[in-house]
């Protein structure tokens, strides 16, 4: 059937392009209904609990949706006239800004204080305010001691301070929405830095983390597709040393993207800060398939045969391999359907069928377009460049190395293995949304800046609900408020807890002529209710209680700050603290929420499930492979070069970084697909050489000659297009890139010495001879 299948093939070569060119145009159609999203919620399913439950926060309370502006100036001193001048118009300007529904600052922020028997609440730097030396020493005094303010919007130190932007976006287009408030934003402080050359600004917050997401993937669109095009020009070149075959091999690529792209367009998909480097990936991989299909032919035409008689030769000789290879690197990314982000899983199904596309055209289009064009045999030179497979002195040198010294290399690769493996344990789970930039991102930089001298990017909002409505003005509630806040502000990772607790002892001290020893919980529940009817109403536009408040005053918001913690960090501190409140506020539900504890969670929960799919996927591709070879000891054989080098490239990642986040959790099964390649072809080359009698030493020499340059070079390209990810400014991409590349170096590595020293040990039993190779 298969020989049927290429007759077909090479006798109606325009034929083949013209169905292959019907696909790839209908199917490149769907390109126009791609769009791209960068928001952090396309990491979470739709039921995704904490996703829920932040959702539910949102409903009661403002949304938390900010962009965070630190104001840094040189003098280091807040508290002067030129910075308080500063803030109050970055405040009113901050208005402005599209969708913004409440604006916090120094500026703004609603002092109170006791005049006769009213309680007179006002700006803490009203526009009134000529700013002397005794009103500055005044706001100093007052912004420093309050908890509301202090390591939230002023450091300790008074050297920074920040306006905190409060926005409720539509999520209609919010790709658009948060590159509208971001633009606005940076028109914003582009003129005010014109104004104040000596003062530095940093820009964070949940929108900005929207908009960096959307930049770097953006940025990774327009740098590292084209680097990726321009190292596969340069391997072509130097690989095939034929213009004629690298035309052939990028068209080859250029088809397989854009057929890709257009069917993740007509299934509903869309562009992330995942998916944007499908045609990185898809470029590496179909390369790796060309190579073997070209390089065989060339080595074909060197020996005499006609331009047929090559193509002939080639499919032939690379057909099953090429397949096995395409589906089992398949199989590896479809694991990723397991996996609790779907960006991920978007990621895998549309490199599964890119893979599978690549294959497609590989082994119809590709032979097809060779017979039309004139390609050249390649000089001698590309022949040991390019993996001849005929002699290779390199690898023959390998070879007879490899055979003689198969004992130390068995026990060694072995010992060396094993204690790579041990090495894992150094590797932790750490998933922080900050750290999912680079250090020299924008972004990164302004949440660096931030940690070290206002407050951690990192928050976690609580919400203590009391028995019916009103439940906040009942002194045993505030009580329980009070006690968790305090518990709150003795924890270490703790910089910054906003309770109304602090604003109903500011306003029992105002009611009582500012006198300190009021600075208390009110007695009473309607003292309590009286107090905050009177401050509400004194109240401007947009800076009410509604986002530490519910409507119906049943619940109240903690908004704690924290240092920037790994995401086992951070679940233990959740837990630690809801714990805290079921033994010491038993009365009353709580819950937390935050942007924060859904990535710590999702990382956790990610790396669990995709453990749980790698077993389903290893019996897949050992299965895979037991049919492409036809022998249950070289399937059996074939996991050891599959298994081991994950863990030999996780436990060196122990060494290297120690931190598994969200990507890395699916370096392993991704990568378990891609390592088949080698493995593949050399083990149906030595199996061949097997069945025609030969012994085990030579059908290792015979494996090493024929296609052990073609593997070396294969591996190249792979380490090279996954290590062009290193170059991105998201973490989670050059991350991935950096480990798998490590995998697939270590795969060849263990593939060409240790894997011949297993088959030297277990594998000497003859062979049934058998004339078809």
């Amino acid at each position: 059937m298969t020989q049927r299948w290429l007759q077909q093939i090479l006798a109606y070569p325009r034929l083949m392009i013209a169905l292959c060119l019907v696909l790839i145009v209908s199917s490149g159609l769907g390109i126009g209904n791609l769009y791209f999203r960068g928001d952090y919620r396309i990491f979470f399913s739709a039921d995704n609990p904490q996703l829920l439950a932040f959702e539910q926060m949102q409903q009661q309370f403002n949304k938390s949706d900010n962009i965070l502006i630190a104001i840094a100036p040189d003098s280091q001193q807040v508290f002067s006239a030129e910075t308080l001048r500063l803030v109050r118009q970055l405040t009113e300007a901050a208005w402005q800004t599209p969708y913004s529904i409440r604006v916090d600052s120094l500026s703004n922020y609603q002092h109170t204080e006791a005049i006769a028997d009213d309680l007179w609440v006002a700006d803490l730097v009203a526009e009134e305010l000529e700013l002397s030396s005794a009103e500055l020493n005044k706001i100093a005094e007052v912004a420093l001691n309050e908890p509301a303010l202090r390591q939230r919007l002023v450091s300790a130190d008074g050297r920074v301070t920040a306006i905190n932007i409060t926005l409720q976006l539509p999520e209609q287009n919010l790709q658009q929405e948060v590159k509208e408030v971001w633009q606005a934003v940076a028109l914003m402080l582009d003129r005010h830095k014109a104004q104040y050359p000596d003062t530095d600004f940093h820009v964070s917050g949940v929108v900005a983390m929207n908009y960096a997401f959307a930049y770097e993937a953006e940025n990774d669109v327009k740098t590292l597709i084209p680097i990726m095009f321009a190292a596969i020009l340069l391997m072509l070149a130097w690989l095939l040393r034929s213009l004629l075959a690298s035309l052939a091999t990028l068209v080859i690529i250029v088809v397989t993207v854009i057929s890709t792209l257009g069917l993740a367009g007509w299934a509903g998909l869309f562009l992330s800060t995942a998916t944007v480097n499908v045609p990185t990936i898809l470029m590496t991989l179909a390369v790796a398939d060309s190579v073997h299909l070209i390089a065989s032919m060339q080595f074909a035409l060197r020996r005499g045969d006609s331009r047929l008689q090559a193509i002939q030769y080639s499919l032939k000789r690379n057909v099953m391999p090429v397949f096995i290879t395409s589906a089992t690197t398949a199989i590896g990314f479809l694991t990723l359907n397991f996996s609790e982000v779907p960006i991920l899983r978007d990621l895998g199904n549309m490199t599964a069928v890119g893979v599978m596309l690549a294959c497609l055209f590989s082994l119809v289009m590709l032979p097809a377009i060779l017979l039309l064009l004139p390609v050249s045999a390649g000089s001698s030179k590309a022949a040991g460049a390019a993996g001849a497979y005929g002699a290779d002195r390199t690898m023959l040198w390998l070879a007879n190395s490899v055979i003689h010294w198969q004992r130390p290399l068995f026990w060694g690769m072995t010992l060396l293995i094993i204690g790579c493996s041990a090495l894992i344990s150094l590797n932790t789970i750490n998933d922080e949304a900050v750290k999912y930039f680079s250090p020299d991102t924008e972004f990164r930089q302004a949440n660096d800046f931030l940690e070290q001298n206002l407050t951690g990017a990192t928050t976690i909002d609580f919400v203590l609900a009391g028995n019916g409505a009103s439940a906040v003005n009942q002194p045993a509630f505030l009580a329980a408020v009070a006690g968790f806040t305090q518990w709150l502000q003795s924890q270490p990772e703790v910089q910054h807890v906003n309770s109304i607790t602090d604003t109903f002892r500011r306003l029992n001290k105002s009611m009582h002529q500012d006198d300190p020893a009021y600075y208390r919980l009110p007695d009473n529940p309607e003292q309590a209710a009286q107090y905050l009817l009177m401050y509400e109403m004194s109240l401007p536009f947009g800076l009410d209680l509604n986002n530490q408040l519910n409507l119906d005053k049943s619940a109240t918001r903690l908004a704690v700050s924290l240092q920037n913690l790994g995401s086992k960090q951070l679940t233990a501190f959740e837990s630690r603290a809801l714990t805290y409140l079921a033994e010491h506020a038993s009365s009353y539900s709580a819950s937390a929420a935050s942007t924060a504890l859904m990535f710590a969670h999702i990382g956790e929960r990610n790396m669990a499930s995709m453990l749980q799919t790698l077993p389903l996927a290893l019996l897949l591709i050992s299965l895979l492979l037991v049919f492409s070879l036809r022998s249950w000891r070289l399937g059996l054989l074939s996991l050891i070069p599959n298994i081991t080098p994950a863990l030999v490239a996780f436990g060196l990642w122990g060494l290297l970084s120690g931190e598994i986040n969200l990507a890395l959790s699916v370096v392993a099964g991704m990568s378990l697909g891609i390592i088949v390649d080698d493995t593949v072809h050399f083990l149906s080359k030595y199996r061949a050489a097997r069945q025609e009698g030969q012994a085990t030493e030579q059908a290792i020499r015979y494996a090493f000659t024929t296609v052990g340059r073609a593997l070396w070079i294969t591996t190249v390209v792979l380490v090279t297009g996954f290590a062009v990810l290193m170059l991105s400014g998201f973490r989670l991409n050059s991350d991935m890139g950096m480990l798998t590349a490590l995998v697939i170096l270590v795969a060849l590595l263990i593939d060409f010495l240790f894997l011949p020293a297993c088959l030297l040990k277990f594998d000497a039993k003859e062979y049934k001879t058998d004339a078809t190779p």
